[in-house]
């Protein structure tokens, strides 16, 4: 039980860390951004597929069952970017002011897609807790979550504060975002401990989450600004780097 609570504040952790750096680093270059990001996006395939679907795939037999979950975990995390709702009071600015503000409706959408995924980040990492538990613990999901959590945590300070969102209710909206990954991992802890016959499922759904988030949002971004070269040698190094610790720690 103690490993789900050190999970889940290493996840929420890594995001107010991030946002307490994006207050002291509003203005980093995008080959940085993108460079760090990318080593991140490796980190999260390798977390996605050697933490979650390859052991999957190992705890049943039935291949077509942990292929439905993954794929199901990527549509889920589609539908909920459909069906976001427009939560404009989140930012205090009037109503009118987002009915007219391009800028402002853009930097809510952006920062919404970052929340929308920290449940389902969250809900992987619980349920690695649950495939490892009795074992020795594996922290591979929870490490690359984490990793990725605090460039994540960076760039949604620079923007809200420059729609106009008071410095106060800034931080308030970074716990908020780190906050659901700590109901994720308790909720994917529980569906994992409910079943030992549905773990394998939610394995594979959790890990079509997270290479959906890695796939719609992560690569896209990094490539947006001229330096995807940088970029995809640091997915492969970020790749790289969970593998080796997978393979000799």
């Amino acid at each position: 039980m103690s490993q789900v609570w050190i999970s889940a504040a290493g996840l929420c952790g890594a995001t107010i860390l991030g946002a307490i750096l994006g207050f002291t680093i509003k203005d980093l270059p995008h080959k940085w951004n993108d460079t760090l990001l990318g080593y991140c996006a490796g980190i999260m395939l390798a977390a996605s597929t050697l933490g979650l679907i390859v052991p999957a795939f190992e705890m049943s037999p039935h291949w077509w069952l942990i292929a439905a979950g993954v794929m199901a975990g990527a549509l889920f995390l589609n539908v909920l970017d459909l069906l976001t709702p427009h939560l404009h009071t989140i930012t205090g600015l009037d109503a009118e002011e987002h009915k007219h503000n391009k800028t402002v409706n853009n930097v809510l959408l952006f920062v919404m897609a970052i929340a929308l995924h920290k449940l389902p980040e969250g809900v992987a990492a619980g349920v690695s807790m649950t495939h490892i538990e009795g074992q020795a613990t594996d922290w591979s999901v929870t490490f690359g979550i984490s990793l990725q959590n605090i460039p994540e945590g960076m760039v949604i300070i620079a923007p809200l504060l420059v729609a106009g969102v008071s410095h106060l209710r800034t931080v308030a909206i970074s716990i908020a975002i780190g906050l659901l990954e700590v109901v994720g991992v308790w909720i994917g802890y529980m569906m994992g401990s409910a079943s030992t016959a549905f773990l394998p499922v939610m394995l594979g759904f959790a890990g079509g989450a997270m290479l959906y988030v890695t796939s719609d949002e992560m690569i896209p971004e990094t490539h947006a600004h001229g330096y995807q070269k940088q970029a995809t040698y640091a997915l492969l190094l970020g790749f790289m780097t969970l593998l080796v610790m997978e393979s000799y720690f």
